[in-house]
């Protein structure tokens, strides 16, 4: 199983999308430092993630939101990202 995830720095505000198939050691990865996009943002908590059967299917979806949604829009409406995130996926 692969998962995309969404975090959010509690010391910048900001948000991270990635993907991985091992959620826990990602975060702690990004928490301990040795993902060098995320080393100044820590603490990362998680705030979302989504479970694929692929590594592809994963990847398509990281790419959706990653272009298609920006990190502001995440933090500032997340109800309205959830809720627009399922809208489009079942249309």
């Amino acid at each position: 199983m692969y998962h995309v995830y969404v975090l959010k720095s509690e010391k910048t505000g900001r948000s991270y999308i990635g993907h991985t198939k091992d959620l826990n050691k990602r975060l702690e990865e990004h928490n301990s430092g040795k993902s060098r996009s995320t080393r100044h943002g820590r603490p990362w908590h998680l705030v979302y993630y989504e479970t694929f059967s692929t590594r592809q299917e994963a990847m398509k979806r990281e790419m959706f939101y990653k272009h298609e949604y920006t990190g502001v829009a995440i933090i500032l409406q997340p109800r309205l990202f959830l809720l627009t995130c399922v809208t489009h996926s079942l249309v």
